[in-house]
This record gives C-alpha cells, sequence and structure tokens, in this order.
C-alpha cells in the first residue's frame, strides 16, 4: 500500500469506538481521542444528564471539523439493567440463605430494596445473579405484588446499585424502560447517528424502537446489542441482525446470563451473520480493561483485539478504559497499533455468498472488490447517497482502503464506523468520485508517483439505489 506513513489513520479497517466519561469530557480530550484514531464516540445513557449530553455532542462535531474527518455518535441506552437499591450497609450472605427484593421497601435486614418490580416478570425457579454473576439465587416465591423470595446459592456479599441479571426470565418485549423512553425522546432532537438497545430478546424489540425512531423523524440507525440467552437461540439471533442496522456484541452481560465459555462463539458466529447480511458489528467489552490504571495492555488484551480485526468486525470498543481510566489516549494508540499490524499481516478471508438482498449492488461490490485486488489499486471510491453501496463493499472486506464520498452529512458520519470506510462530504456530480480522486492526490493522500482507484458509481448522482458502473482511473 502506498501513501505517506504519517496518514496512517486512513488506512485503519477496523475501527475504534470509544465511550466518553469523567476522564475525557472536555473540548480537548475529545479532539485528543479523535486524532488518536478515534472513529465514534458511544454515550453511555447509563449515566449523566440530558444537558451534559448536549455539551458533549456540541464537542463532539467541533471535534471532528478541527480534525477533518466525520465522528459517528451512538446513544447507547440503559435497557432494562435492574440494579439493586441503596443499602445501609453491605449485607454478607452464605448459601442457603433467603433474602427478599422488593420494589416497594427500603432496605430492612434481609429484605433489600430493587429498581424494577420483578415480581411482575419473573418465575419461580427461575436464576438471579447479582453483582455480575458474584451472588447467584434462585427464585423461592413471589411473595407480594412487589416483592420476590430469593435462595442464595453461595457465599458472598450486596452492595448499593450493584447490578442484577435474569438470564431465563422473559420481558416479553417490555425493555424500553420509563428512562429509556425519555432518552429516545431527548435523542429525537439530538444530532445522533446510532441508537444502542439493550438487552434484546427478539426482532419485536427492533421493530417496536424503529416505529419510535421513525415516528419522530429520526434517520438514526439501530444497534442491537446481544446479551440475552433469548437473543442468542438457534432460530432468533439471525433474524435480529436482519431487521437492525448493526449488532453489538455486549460480551460483559452476556458472559452472565449465559456463560463466559460461549462468547466467543457467539462473537464468531455474530461478526459472520454482519457480513453476510451487510451490517455492521462491534465487538465490546473489557478489550483493554488492565488500560484502566495500566499505561500497557496484557498480552491477552492485545490477543483479544487482533481476534476480533481477524474476524472482520466493523469496530471494537472501549468503555472504562476511555470513560473512567487513567490512561484513555495510550489505550486508543495502543489498539489502533494492534489493529494496523494485524490487518497488515493477518487480511481478513473474503465471503462468497451474496452480502445483501440487493443482487445487483452486491454482484458490483463483490466485483468492483476483486477487480481493485487484481490489479492492486491504491483505494476503491464508493459514490453513495445512503452509505449502502459503501457498506456493502465493506462486507466483502477489501484488503485495501474505501473512499466514500457523499452529499449527505449524517452518512458520512454513520460511515465512520463501517470497515474500511473514509468518508468525504462533496456536492452530487456525474464526477464526484474522480473529482475526490483528483483531490486526494494533490493533497498527498495517495502518496508519491501513479495512483489508481477503482471507481464505483451510479448513472443518476445522488440517487439512492441507482449504482451499476466500474471505472478504473488512474492519476500520475
Amino acid at each position: 500500500m502506498k501513501g505517506d506513513p504519517d496518514m496512517g489513520i486512513i488506512f485503519k479497517r477496523t475501527k475504534i469506538l470509544a465511550t466518553v466519561g469523567p476522564s475525557t469530557s472536555t473540548p480537548e480530550r475529545i479532539e485528543q481521542l479523535l486524532d488518536a484514531g478515534v472513529n465514534g464516540i458511544r454515550l453511555n445513557f447509563s449515566h449523566g444528564d440530558h444537558s451534559e449530553r448536549t455539551e458533549q455532542i456540541q464537542w463532539i462535531r467541533s471535534a471532528s471539523k478541527k480534525v477533518g474527518k466525520p465522528v459517528a455518535i451512538l446513544q447507547d441506552l440503559q435497557g432494562p439493567k435492574i440494579r439493586l437499591g441503596m443499602l445501609n450497609e453491605n449485607v454478607e450472605v452464605k448459601s442457603g440463605d433467603e433474602i427478599i427484593l422488593d420494589y416497594a421497601a427500603e432496605h430492612n435486614g434481609m429484605t433489600l430494596p430493587v429498581q424494577y418490580n420483578l415480581a411482575e416478570k419473573v418465575q419461580i425457579g427461575e436464576p438471579i445473579y447479582i453483582f455480575d454473576g458474584k451472588v447467584r439465587t434462585t427464585v423461592l416465591e413471589i411473595t407480594s405484588e412487589t416483592a420476590i423470595k430469593l435462595r442464595i446459592e453461595n457465599n458472598g456479599v450486596l452492595m448499593s446499585k450493584k447490578g442484577i441479571n435474569l438470564p431465563d426470565t422473559d420481558f416479553a418485549g417490555d425493555i424500553l424502560t420509563p428512562k429509556d423512553l425519555k432518552d429516545i425522546e431527548y435523542g429525537l432532537t439530538q444530532d445522533i447517528d446510532y441508537v444502542a438497545l439493550s438487552f434484546v430478546q427478539s426482532p419485536d424489540d427492533i421493530h417496536n424502537l424503529r416505529q419510535i425512531l421513525v415516528a419522530g423523524d429520526s434517520k438514526a440507525q439501530i444497534i442491537a446489542k446481544i446479551e440475552t440467552k433469548a437473543a442468542i437461540k438457534e432460530d432468533v439471533l439471525e433474524e435480529i441482525v436482519k431487521v437492525a442496522d448493526g449488532i453489538m456484541v455486549a460480551r460483559g452481560d452476556l458472559a452472565v446470563e449465559a456463560g463466559a465459555e460461549i462468547v466467543p462463539i457467539v462473537q464468531r458466529r455474530l461478526i459472520a451473520l454482519c457480513r453476510k447480511h451487510g451490517k455492521l458489528s462491534i465487538v465490546a467489552t473489557q478489550m483493554m480493561a488492565s488500560m484502566v490504571d495500566s499505561p500497557e495492555p496484557t498480552r491477552a488484551e492485545v490477543g483479544d483485539v487482533a481476534n476480533a480485526v481477524i474476524q472482520g468486525a466493523d469496530a471494537v470498543m472501549l468503555s472504562d478504559e476511555t470513560a473512567n481510566g487513567d490512561y484513555p489516549l495510550e489505550t486508543v494508540a495502543a489498539m489502533k497499533k494492534v489493529i494496523l499490524y494485524t490487518q497488515d499481516n493477518a487480511p481478513v478471508s473474503a465471503i462468497q455468498d451474496p452480502v445483501t438482498d440487493n443482487e445487483q449492488l452486491d454482484a458490483i461490490s463483490a466485483a468492483a472488490v476483486a477487480l481493485a485486488e487484481q490489479l492492486g489499486v491504491d483505494a476503491i471510491i464508493s459514490e453513495t447517497r445512503s452509505g449502502q453501496t459503501a457498506a456493502t463493499i465493506a462486507a466483502h472486506r477489501p484488503n485495501l482502503p474505501i473512499v466514500s464520498v457523499t452529499s449527505s452529512e449524517r452518512t458520512a458520519q454513520k460511515l465512520g464506523l463501517s470497515y474500511a470506510n473514509r468518508s468525504y462530504v462533496r456536492p452530487d456530480t456525474e464526477e464526484s468520485g474522480y473529482d475526490l480522486f483528483k483531490e486526494l492526490k494533490e493533497s498527498g493522500f495517495f502518496g508519491e508517483g501513479r495512483s489508481t482507484v477503482i471507481i464505483v458509481s451510479g448513472q443518476q448522482p445522488g440517487v439512492v439505489g441507482t449504482t451499476d458502473t466500474i471505472k478504473v482511473r488512474v492519476l500520475e
């Protein structure tokens, strides 16, 4: 690959999604994150208020313009993330003890407050895991309209606000909490590119959120967070991928709810399904967790990131590492270094099957990638209005950059997380791809000497669904 080594960020094919939090919630820090290699920002709506989010969104868009690259913003809804309420003190429990979780009570001995009325959802005999699975319990009895009795299955300690997982409980489509609905309503007024839906159990959960977004005239796309046993069932998972715009492998809660041993296999399967259907794939949780308080990653974490790159993930995500960690910029730099080395030494395997329901677009995209690699070109340039052409090319995982040109800022921002894509906003013209090629050539993007690109375009610039042309263009 030709090009200025100092512009390596452009050639990073697996993208970095970083969470903003106390460690990075300033305009300067956000700009530094983008400079370091971040392509998308996650706003975790489990924390903070709307005024804080409005300020952060403004900072992100301003920083995006300063560094000169479109950046995706992801609104991550809390979902039915159920927690204990406030306890008077830590509660030590032993195997065989019985406790009451009561939505309408305060802490009193072994009666503990909970932030959700579990009596409406759980069934006797179902397991309930508290404090990230450290304390395991079984439902013994529904004692009232707001309370349930549990048997403790192992020794442990319960603390205020610790999370609760219910792997076998059916929420019957009721995964959007009142808080989520308020956050969605707020998001409708903001410059949001993706909405991540937590604890998805079925395709209906995606449809329900889609109706709310469409009714609110939102152009945001939906990322389904895969973190429940119900979602990974054989007959459910692919249907969720089909109806969502992308998925997030939310490995933390998935490990608690379904077992840590299944997570690597589910991750591999989900990335393959996303490639098959031309959807975005994000791998999340503890990718470089040790760097919260260490300037260097562990070898296991390096292997984890590299594995996601080899499998063909669109993006890898940082949570506490950039939200609360002591070394947010060092973490991004380390992750970027792993991505670049891995992609240069272990190319992603090609996919043989069609990747979308649009046979013509898929055939053109596959042909463009094959021709580009056969000719050894410097990049594929995609003229795209909705982003679908660029995303379909990306689904074939070319081992070279995809340069996307669009007249839509929203599309350019969304493509910030799409595999190998670097997007530019330019007016729709009959030669917008070639004009951008000349512009980038003059700026030194392709380095010195002869440069060749493949341009994928349509006869009707700016019209969605008209991609039908592949051109080879050369500049000296």
